[in-house]
This record gives C-alpha cells, sequence and structure tokens, in this order.
C-alpha cells in the first residue's frame, strides 16, 4: 500500500515471442526472465497484488512459483499484434468485476529486469500528488534535433528548422520511455484509453543506466554483461 491505497502490479507475459522463443523464463543470471521482475514486485511493501496475464503455461508455472497469482489471457490479446494496453485494460475490468478497489496500478514489463526498486516508490508517489498516470523516462538515445527523414527522396530534418550539427549541449533536452515502470490510476482505466500515459501525466526521470528492454538474443547478452556487475554493486546496510 502507499498510505491506505492498494496497488496492484500487472506482469504481462505471452508465450509466443518470435524474436527469442520463450524469452519470458530464458535463463538470465541462473534465473528465469520473469522472475527478476516478479521477485522485485514481491517484496515491495507498496504492492498488495502482483499478477501475470498469460497465456503460456510454463510461465504460469514460473509465475506460480515465485508467489505471484496468474489470470489466464484471452488468445485474442495474445497474437503479435496485440497491444500490452488492451490486455491491462482487460485485465483491469476483470478485476473490478471480482471486487478488487485498488485505486493504483503498476504496469511491470519482463522484458524490464533491472529496475530499481525506488522508482516504483517514485513512480506511485506521482499518483499521490493527484496524477492520473506516469511513468519512467530516460535521456533519448538521439535527441530528435538530429532525426532526419526522406520525403520523396529529398532528405530533410525531421524537426524543421533543427540544426542536427549543433554540440550536444546546445541541443534542447529530450527522453524516451525507458519502460521500467508505469504506474496509473487503476480506478480510471477504461476501454476508451488510448495509452498507459493518460489524463495528468507525469515523469520519473532516471538515468538509464539499467534500462533494458529485452527484445533480441544480442539483448539477452547486454543483460548477462549487466548481471555482472549488478552482481558485485555494493549491498548498503
Amino acid at each position: 500500500m502507499i498510505g491506505d491505497k492498494r496497488v496492484v502490479a500487472i506482469v504481462p507475459a505471452r508465450g509466443g515471442s518470435k524474436s527469442v522463443p520463450g524469452k519470458n523464463i530464458r535463463d538470465l543470471g541462473g534465473r528465469p526472465l520473469i522472475d527478476w521482475t516478479l521477485r522485485m514486485a514481491l517484496d515491495s511493501d507498496a504492492i498488495d497484488r502482483v499478477i501475470v496475464s498469460t497465456d503460456d503455461r510454463a510461465i504460469a508455472e514460473v509465475a506460480e512459483r515465485c508467489g505471484a497469482e496468474v489470470m489466464w489471457r484471452p488468445a485474442a490479446l495474445a497474437t503479435d499484434t496485440s497491444r500490452v494496453l488492451d490486455t491491462v485494460v482487460d485485465l483491469a475490468e476483470r478485476l473490478r468485476g471480482e471486487g478488487e478497489r485498488a485505486p493504483y496500478g503498476l504496469l511491470l514489463e519482463p522484458t524490464s529486469p533491472f529496475r530499481r526498486p525506488e522508482v516504483i516508490q517514485q513512480c506511485l508517489a506521482r499518483l499521490e500528488e493527484g496524477l492520473d498516470s506516469a511513468a519512467t523516462f530516460k535521456p533519448a538515445e538521439l535527441n530528435p534535433h538530429r532525426a532526419w527523414r526522406l520525403a520523396d527522396g529529398k532528405l530533410e530534418t525531421f524537426i524543421d528548422g533543427a540544426i542536427p550539427w549543433l554540440p550536444r549541449q546546445a541541443l534542447p533536452e529530450a527522453y524516451q520511455l525507458s519502460g521500467d515502470v508505469y504506474a496509473f490510476r487503476l480506478d480510471r482505466l477504461r476501454t476508451d484509453c488510448q495509452a498507459l500515459l493518460f489524463g495528468r501525466m507525469g515523469a520519473v526521470v532516471i538515468d538509464g543506466s539499467r534500462s533494458l528492454d529485452i527484445d533480441t538474443l544480442e539483448d539477452f547478452m547486454i543483460a548477462e554483461y549487466l548481471v555482472k556487475g549488478i552482481d558485485h554493486e555494493p549491498t548498503i546496510a
């Protein structure tokens, strides 16, 4: 809980990954990938329920061994083109139908295993300020003022009037979603929402040094390298 407000964490994990088969339970540092997210969520004093939405029996078994709840995802929401948003909205409706009255929800994707526990608290704190939704952001990997596009074979800056040659310090600050945490008013999430950032939105800016959205085998290689560094981080008593 945050204060007297219940918090439900939703971990979406379908079984049909094409880029990396079995991605959500693939080994990372001796643990299934989804285990990294589930154990952090289950250890958090702020989270009252941890629910895995899946269509896959093997993923469900791992989730249950960790101590998480499992809600089976409809097949229509488990295709390659399904949006995570639709899964979250569907699950929110089912929770309301069973009587869950938690005002706050979290989306914690298993493909971002290295989020720090404090950013969960920070995102929930933004909701406590009166926002409807908040998410973690990191400095943009490519400043949009340095982006280009081809229009009918003609090269032009992506932003009209931008000067890509300016030094980094002279460019306006730009950020991108890090994927670590989405926090939102679960009690205000409706079927007509177009994104998990809705209503009064806010950001928690992180440095992004541990932000990784695992989607390919190359990403797993990077993750294994990061695991070695995390294993050697000093413990603060």
